[in-house]
C-alpha cells in the first residue's frame, strides 16, 4: 500500500510538470526580460539609469516597448541576471524624461516596488508577471542595486 501510494503521488508531480512545459517563443537575446503577448515577444527597452539624489532618471518621455495588459508577462533568458533580483517601478514623467523617486526603498512619499511572480521554466529561461494589476503609465524592471533598467509603457 505504502509503494502504490508513492507511485501515485510521483505519477502526479510528473504530469504536473509536463503540465507547466512551457513550449512558447523563446527569447534571442540573453539577460532582457521580453513582454510576452500571445506567441510574440516584444522586447523591452534597454538602458541605464542615472542616479540622483532621491531615485534615478531614464532618459526619453515613453518607451518603444509597449502593452495594453494590465498584468504584463516577460520571458527571460536569464544569464548573468537574477530574475529573482529584479524590480519593479512605476516610472513619472517629468521635463521629457522617466523618472523614479524612492524615499527608503519602499512606501514613503516616493515610488513603492510592485509585486512580481518568477517562475522557471527550465534551463535559463524564466516567466516575471506583475503579481497586480497596473494602470496605463511608463514602467521599469531593474536589478536591485544596478543602474540598468528594462522599461516597457501600459496603454
Amino acid at each position: 500500500m505504502f509503494w502504490k501510494t508513492i507511485s501515485f503521488i510521483s505519477l502526479g508531480a510528473l504530469a504536473f510538470a509536463a503540465a507547466e512545459k512551457y513550449d512558447g517563443p523563446v527569447p534571442p537575446k540573453p539577460d532582457i526580460p521580453y513582454l510576452l503577448h500571445a506567441s510574440n515577444l516584444i522586447e523591452t527597452e534597454s538602458g541605464q539609469a542615472r542616479s540622483e539624489k532621491n531615485g534615478a532618471v531614464i532618459s526619453g518621455a515613453s518607451s518603444p516597448a509597449r502593452t495594453p495588459l494590465s498584468e504584463p508577462i516577460f520571458i527571460m533568458d536569464a544569464r548573468s541576471i537574477s530574475p529573482e533580483r529584479l524590480e519593479l517601478a512605476r516610472l513619472e514623467v517629468k521635463g521629457g524624461n522617466r523618472e523614479v523617486t524612492l524615499s527608503g526603498g519602499r512606501r514613503r512619499g516616493g515610488s513603492r516596488f510592485l509585486h512580481l511572480a518568477v517562475t522557471p521554466l527550465g534551463g535559463h529561461l524564466f516567466k516575471i508577471e506583475a503579481d497586480e494589476p497596473l494602470e496605463n503609465g511608463e514602467y521599469a524592471l531593474s536589478p536591485s542595486g544596478d543602474n540598468r533598467v528594462f522599461c516597457f509603457e501600459i496603454y
